[in-house]
């Protein structure tokens, strides 16, 4: 064997080895970039183009929960489904998805309320702004967010460690 089969073996062992390390960083991000293009192309569809809507909470699909259960799902894989890994990684989703469900949208309902009193008191808006009322998500929105991360887990794993 040449020495430049060799170094370009020991160069490409050391990449894949590299990447593998890093799945439960590099799995859920880019299936947090998927979900957000996915959420722009809908909204393009629907309103046109705005780059800002994707840094903006809610609406389909959930990427926060797209990014915990994939990061679960890998972890799960990888670690095993037993492990107190998946086990911490399980509940963190949980409380996540939670918080997209319930806390956001409380939240938004506290910003509808309060534009409301800010308009039947004719107060300036330079001093008290319009506040987003759409944070959190809608049930189904949510469940595609998971549905994304649970499926295309497995698929990004299987293409990292071939």
């Amino acid at each position: 064997m040449s020495l430049l089969v060799y170094t370009e073996n020991i160069t490409l062992s050391f990449f894949t080895s590299m990447l593998s390390d890093f799945a439960f960083i590099l799995i859920p991000s880019f299936v947090f970039v998927i979900a957000t293009l996915i959420k722009l192309i809908i909204h393009w569809r629907k309103h046109g183009f705005d780059i800002n809507y994707s840094l903006a909470y809610g609406h389909m699909p959930s990427g926060h929960t797209a990014f915990v259960t994939s990061l679960a799902t890998t972890i799960g894989i990888l670690e095993g489904w037993h492990s107190p890994i998946f086990g911490l990684a399980f509940c963190f989703a949980v409380l996540v998805i939670l918080d997209a469900l319930r806390l956001r949208v409380w939240m938004g309902e506290h910003a509808m309320y309060i534009n409301r009193l800010i308009a039947k008191l004719n107060l300036d808006e330079t001093e008290f702004p319009h506040l987003k009322e759409r944070i959190g998500h809608k049930p189904e929105e949510v469940v595609v967010g998971a549905l994304l991360g649970i499926s295309v887990a497995p698929l990004l794993l299987w293409i990292l460690l071939q």
